[in-house]
């Protein structure tokens, strides 16, 4: 039987099969050249091996470069593909792929490697359907010093999705074994089976060649020996019909189930063979839904040498569910909720005693106006037109499916000097409802500053989330307000993040940069207040206690610029929504503006400003432009007359514009008798 399989080390490498899928344009075996693949003139170049089949960077070629960046031809595949990259990362480096869509002035990360090792390794990277056409990166990092290097030797794309696989080339789909020293998932062949072996026949036996993944009990030696399967982890969501065939004899003797794993390492189980299960090949469908990166995981514990064995083949996935009765794709937005436009989809539990009241505050220097925009609504309980001592008001959310993994994010702010003990919960409630579980309550007594909450939960049943704010007394009626409540499906750890085009400050400065040419002052990364009273934000506004930029006035003399640059864009061929969010108090606040600065012209545009003191508040503010040439934006302070002067930035966000809720308000505007006196 050993000379019918070979094991699975790391790779599951087995015999080169002659059989190929179709290749897409973009796939490159570096043989004959590099199939219209170039290097970026802005980075370093990749470079062909004198002996052809494959393209390399090292450290020592880079010069003053970090990387270097190898783009393909532009693509015009409308259908789902998956990118198979054999590549190699020698001593220390990393790797990653990119998606760059025509016309637009990010480039979006699909896949990143930086394990080392001193052979071949196989990725499989997921591009989803798009009637965009686009460039894939390969952006090569070599670390510094002699003997790193990052190769590739070949880049085929296919039809399908990656999961997908029939087991019959070389590289098997990217699939990889949990190497185990005694049961292993080994490649199968097309020998007839025969009574003293465990050799299958392939259910697709009339193709010329069949192979097929099998595991046996044979060398088993403890109970409840596993082996694992684990296919290329998906880089886009997915939801439909995997398909797969499996053969399994001795059913008493094996567990066979398949798992999903996700980012976390948290398994679920999706799917395991019935009691009476026929002998020979049998096809199986099960529905997933992968809102998330995850793998598939194919495991087989044996109870003992004796434990038969199991085959799989086939695998397929279609993006239409295979069953009639599973519950479609959902949308579990219906539960987000800014409160401008009302109460959306939640509602008060009594009519006749409403503590919940939807309230907005004008920008000014005294009191903090909402999250969402600053100019905008949020909901406050136990305001002075609602004190109900003795009341408790629930404010229930609308019914979402059960047996979901749900984010649950909002803000929450204290208002005046009561005390908050009892100022805000949030629980979960069924259909009937009956409260499942307290899932939050207020501890922080921090007051003034909009602070997010992140909750993750899930429930067999239809659920909903609960808010529940307790008025024993006028001493013990806190005033808590919520805002931009929004729900996602998956866990919170695996939705945060930025995309490109975002930047919050909470991991660095995004490749912003000081402009050490025009300023005489920088801007500056904090968390928490800045250190002048009666001036600058008391919390960021992406979380409350996370990172902003600022402009310290204490360290500027009056008139003072600060300049802040973002990385080169490329330009697009579409208007750009710019969105970010400002905080500028102060009885001496100068001018803030954001610059258009366009490769190879001497002058900024000025594309918004305001100047003065503007609110309390973090505040939205949005400009339209329009730049089809490499270009930066420039964010520019000027420090007013006086230390109260301190201005914020937070929370930038590229997007496709125009922009579709633009303010009702100019894009030049504000008030300060100082203007004359600071504008430089």
């Amino acid at each position: 039987m050993s000379g019918a399989r070979l094991a699975l080390h790391g790779l599951l490498l087995a015999v080169v099969i002659g059989v190929q899928h179709q290749l897409l344009p973009g796939s490159c075996n570096f043989e004959l050249g590099t199939c219209g693949y170039t290097s970026d003139p802005e980075y370093g170049s990749w470079s062909m091996n004198e002996e052809g089949h494959l393209i390399t960077v090292d450290s020592a070629s880079l010069n003053d470069q970090v990387q270097a960046v190898l783009v393909s031809p532009l693509l015009d595949q409308e259908r789902w593909s998956c990118v198979r990259l054999v590549y190699q990362i020698t001593g220390g480096g990393s790797l990653q792929l990119h998606l760059r869509p025509e016309g637009d002035n990010f480039d979006y990360p699909l896949w990143t490697a930086s394990r080392a090792s001193d052979s071949w390794i196989i990725a499989s990277v997921d591009l989803a359907n798009t009637t965009t056409r686009y460039q894939i990166l390969l952006g090569g990092r070599p670390e510094r010093g002699s003997g790193n290097s990052v190769a590739i030797f070949e880049i085929h794309i296919v039809p399908g999705y990656c999961m997908e696989c029939n087991f019959e080339e070389h590289h098997l789909c990217g699939y990889s074994n949990s190497w185990n020293p005694n049961v292993n998932w080994y490649v199968g062949g097309t020998v007839a089976r025969e009574p003293e072996s465990n050799l299958l026949v392939n259910h697709a036996n009339k193709k010329q060649r069949s192979y097929y993944m099998y595991v046996d009990s044979v060398y088993a030696k403890h109970f409840q020996e596993v082996a694992k399967l684990t296919s290329p982890m998906t880089t886009v969501p997915i939801a439909g019909c995997l398909s797969f065939y499996y053969n399994r004899d001795q059913e008493i003797g094996n567990i066979f189930s398949v798992f999903t794993r996700d980012q976390l390492g948290h398994y679920e189980e999706i799917w395991r063979p019935g009691v009476y299960t026929t002998s020979g090949w049998t096809q199986v469908s099960v529905d997933i839904k992968a809102p998330h990166p995850l793998e598939l995981v194919f495991e087989v514990a044996f109870n003992s040498a004796r434990g038969g064995y199991v085959a799989i083949d086939d695998i397929s996935f279609s993006p239409e569910f295979c069953h009639t009765d599973t519950e479609p794709t959902f949308d579990p937005s219906i539960a987000n909720c800014d409160f401008e436009n009302g109460l959306c989809l939640y509602h008060q539990e009594r009519t006749e005693s409403k503590l919940w009241s939807i309230v907005s505050v004008k920008p000014n220097a005294y009191g903090t106006g909402d999250h969402t925009t600053g100019t905008g609504r949020f909901l406050v309980a136990n305001t002075r037109f609602t004190l109900q001592p003795g009341y408790v008001g629930r404010l229930h959310g609308p019914l979402l499916p059960g047996n979901h993994k749900y984010c649950l994010r909002f803000y929450y702010l204290l208002h005046g000097f009561r005390k908050a003990d009892n100022a805000l919960f949030l629980y979960i409630y069924d259909e009937n409802n009956v409260a499942q579980e307290k899932v939050w309550s207020l501890t922080d007594s921090s007051r003034a500053v909009w602070t997010e909450v992140e909750i993750t939960y899930m429930k067999p049943m239809f659920s909903k989330v609960v808010f529940v704010s307790i008025c024993k007394n006028f001493w013990e009626c806190g005033l808590a307000a919520i805002d931009d409540i929004t729900v996602s499906l998956g866990d919170c750890r695996m939705t945060a993040g930025s995309l490109p085009g975002q930047c919050d400050f909470e991991g660095g400065l995004c490749g912003y940069t000081q402009d050490k040419r025009e300023d005489k002052a920088d801007w500056l990364r904090i968390r928490g207040h800045t250190p002048t009273s009666f001036t600058g934000p008391r919390g960021d506004h992406t979380t409350g206690v996370g990172f902003f930029m600022y402009i310290e006035a204490s360290l500027m003399r009056p008139g003072d610029k600060a300049r802040l640059l973002t990385s080169d864009l490329r330009g697009s061929s579409s208007p750009q929504c710019l969105v970010f969010y400002h905080h500028m108090y102060g009885s001496g606040t100068g001018i803030l503006s954001v610059l258009l600065r366009r490769a190879g012209r001497q002058r900024d545009t000025l594309l918004w400003r305001r100047r003065g003191e503007q609110s309390i508040s973090w505040m939205r503010a949005m400009a339209d432009y329009h730049c089809d040439v490499r270009h930066q934006i420039v964010f520019e302070a000027i420090r007013g007359p006086t230390l109260r002067s301190d201005i914020a930035i937070d929370d930038i966000h590229f997007k496709r514009g125009p922009c579709e809720d633009l303010d009702d308000v100019p894009p030049y505007s504000g008030f300060s008798e100082y203007f004359n006196e600071i504008a430089k």
